[in-house]
């Protein structure tokens, strides 16, 4: 296979996944179906943005959900780091959980995201991904590093945060293929 290609389809599914992603909620659906399009592209089946459209609108049926979760964990989060500034007693360890509760959080719902496939219940696969970022720590990492190049990426210069997402999205795909240690 064509490395070149294979990064150009990673920047494109990225873009999707932006685009997807936009109204915040839809974001695991729109991550899911950017790495079903990955593994479906790596495997030689055809797919495109009609297919992609159509995996994004099926997983968004429980993934909203998720997305839902998500934003109601950064709340969460910013309440934390809220108690941090204010200087109340034990805010920096509070705050330090919090960071890292969501990270760990993060981490399992691209995890399951990247394991999804139509028909599956949402609660399975985070279930399922909550125990793999635990069992696979090194898998976790390299999604905890995809996701701090988007974030710094967005940060330098904001347009360049949508196409590193397939950079994360092909991360997630490889974690998920690789055989987990027993």
């Amino acid at each position: 296979m064509d490395r070149f290609a294979l990064f150009s389809e990673c920047l494109l599914v990225g873009v999707w996944i932006a685009v997807a992603a936009l109204p915040l909620l839809t974001f695991p659906a729109a991550f899911a179906a950017g790495t079903r399009h990955l593994r479906r592209y790596l495997a030689g089946e055809h797919g495109g943005l009609r297919e992609f459209a159509a995996d994004a609108r099926a997983a968004a049926r429980g993934g909203w959900v998720v997305g839902a979760a998500v934003l109601a964990a950064a709340a969460l989060l910013r309440l934390d780091l809220a108690a941090v500034r204010a200087g109340l007693p034990g805010g920096p360890l509070v705050g330090a959980v919090g960071i890292l509760a969501m990270i760990g959080f993060l981490v399992a719902v691209v995890r399951a995201a990247s394991c999804w496939e139509p028909g599956t219940l949402w609660r399975s696969l985070l279930a399922e991904a909550g125990r793999n970022t635990v069992r696979d720590p090194a898998g976790s990492f390299l999604l905890v590093c995809g996701m701090a190049v988007v974030v710094l990426s967005g940060a330098l210069v904001l347009p360049l945060a949508g196409p590193v997402l397939g950079a994360v999205a092909a991360a997630a795909t490889a974690v998920r293929a690789r055989r987990l240690p027993l």
